[in-house]
């Protein structure tokens, strides 16, 4: 496609800060919790991660567009972010595979966004100043209207989104003559997650977010699965009452990101509103069981309690530590075949270091 035609868009934080920039995408506005990730590739699956339900993203990459989209390459079946800030914007795609450009593709999706910002001066800031809510606008320009417009846009945290970006029907994914059955509890999974479990064997079946657990009991699990997604875990009761019965169960259980937070919860262990958040493909983790080093694809903005796990050491031990702040990466339920990681071992985009993780359960399955 041809240049795009230049609308002016502007960008105003919650503490007042304010840029002018320019359209990218729909015309129009949007608002939600400003967040930013710091991977070079990958755009389009981060887009379309459900986990990012609600946010505004900033890309740290200089160039988003550049290798346009591919129907094939999302993790979910839409756009999940609630809008894009960059700084170079590219209509014009330079891959042979691609099947569209993101101004098409954001048009089709009606995704509002901005370009031609400072998005290094807006990390710094979020850095800085901690996650808030922000607006993105390409047809309001009066901060005073913004202002009150952003003041109506509920905080992230006390948030329960999972049952928003959940599949609204069971349904099946994989073999059905696999060796192993996985019941997914759906908070937002990632397609590659699944895509995952199924080049391991494994048949699912994938469950809406409040599916009562006597329903996944009659599949006939060999597993159970809690899976990523968006929003404030703490404010989700039936979730974490769902991840106790199945501790019970003594049943195989695997949690990646929420689903850590979940099982975390359902052990009385608290999460957090974190300052800004992990969010991209290069966060380096240690593996405290091997010893081992991972770096590692991720996107949360909570976390599981430090001081409250180590207080539970009897329960709970702890398997993987980030390496830049020390917080908790991975744990491991004493007496119990239940395990969780809080970063994405799937990694679409991303290293695959930690795809072991995906054996380690299977491996529980077969005992």
């Amino acid at each position: 496609m041809g240049e795009l035609k230049y609308t002016p868009a502007v960008l105003l934080l919650e503490d007042g800060t304010f840029f002018q920039g320019r359209a990218a995408g729909k015309i129009g506005t949007t608002s939600g919790e400003i967040c930013f990730n710091t991977g070079m590739t990958g755009y389009q699956e981060i887009f379309t991660d459900p986990s990012y339900y609600g946010q505004l993203l900033v890309t740290t990459n200089a160039h988003i567009g550049n290798y346009g989209t591919k129907k094939t390459e999302t993790e979910s079946y839409s756009i999940k972010i609630a809008g894009l800030i960059c700084k170079n914007f590219t209509p014009q795609y330079h891959r042979p595979m691609a099947d569209q450009s993101i101004q098409d593709y954001f048009e089709e999706e009606q995704l509002v966004g901005i370009s031609n910002v400072d998005t290094r001066a807006i990390v710094k800031h979020i850095r800085n100043k901690g996650a808030m809510n922000a607006i993105i606008s390409s047809e309001v320009s009066d901060v005073t209207v913004l202002k009150k417009m952003l003041a109506e846009v509920p905080q992230m945290e006390g948030l329960e989104l999972a049952s928003k970006v959940s599949t609204k029907e069971p349904y099946t994914y994989g073999d059905p003559h696999a060796t192993y059955k996985v019941a997914v509890l759906d908070y937002g999974v990632k397609q590659n997650i699944l895509h995952c479990f199924a080049e391991r064997d494994c048949y699912l079946r994938v469950f809406p977010a409040k599916t009562p657990l006597e329903d996944l009991i009659a599949w006939q699990p060999d597993g159970y699965f809690l899976s990523n997604g968006p929003g404030d875990p703490a404010s989700m009761d039936y979730a974490v009452q769902t991840a106790k019965a199945i501790l019970e169960l003594d049943a195989p259980l695997f949690g990646i990101c929420l689903g850590h937070q979940l099982l975390a919860l359902a052990l009385d262990i608290p999460t957090y509103k974190m300052h800004h958040g992990h969010r991209g493909i290069n966060h380096p983790v240690k593996n405290l069981e091997t010893g081992h080093c991972e770096i590692t694809s991720q996107n949360h903005g909570f976390g599981v309690s430090p001081d409250a796990i180590r207080a539970n050491a009897d329960r709970v031990s702890i398997t993987h530590m980030n390496l830049n702040d020390e917080t908790i990466e991975g744990m491991q339920v004493n007496g119990k075949k239940a395990f969780s990681v809080q970063y994405h071992p799937e990694a679409s985009p991303g290293p695959h270091d930690a795809r072991y993780l995906f054996d380690k359960f299977v491996k529980l399955m077969e005992k």
